[in-house]
Formats: structure tokens, C-alpha cells, sequence
């Protein structure tokens, strides 16, 4: 439940315990809520992040990629 209508949101790990039909369900729910949102997706799975604009991969603490899609 969202209590307000945040312009930013920030989503750490926020399917790492979940499986993948699952995660794909929350996916879903979720991409309308965040439509024309500014998201922060922090995760280890790329599923996790496949829908997103811009991805930079972290390594050792520096960004070490930046791919858009």
C-alpha cells in the first residue's frame, strides 16, 4: 500500500526473495504505479531491472557500465 503519490521511488532488493513467477506478478503491479516516476532499482538480478531506461552496473563500489535498452 502507498500512502502517497511520491514522485521518486526507490525499490532495494525489493524481489530478491521472491520467485520468479512472482517476481514477474510484482513486476506487473507495479509498472503502471510507477509510470512517468522517477524509480531507483537496486538488485542482483537483471530481471529485476530489465524494464528500466538507463542501468549501470556496480563493481567493486565504481560504476563500471552503463547500458540503456
Amino acid at each position: 500500500m502507498v500512502l502517497s503519490n511520491p514522485k521518486f521511488v526507490i525499490l532495494d532488493e525489493a524481489t530478491s526473495a521472491l520467485d520468479t513467477a512472482t517476481e514477474s506478478a510484482l513486476h506487473k503491479a507495479l509498472s503502471e504505479f510507477l509510470k512517468d516516476r522517477t524509480t531507483l532499482i537496486v538488485a542482483h538480478r537483471l530481471s529485476a531491472v530489465k524494464q528500466a531506461d538507463l542501468i549501470y552496473v556496480l563493481e567493486m563500489g565504481k560504476s563500471h557500465r552503463r547500458n540503456t535498452w
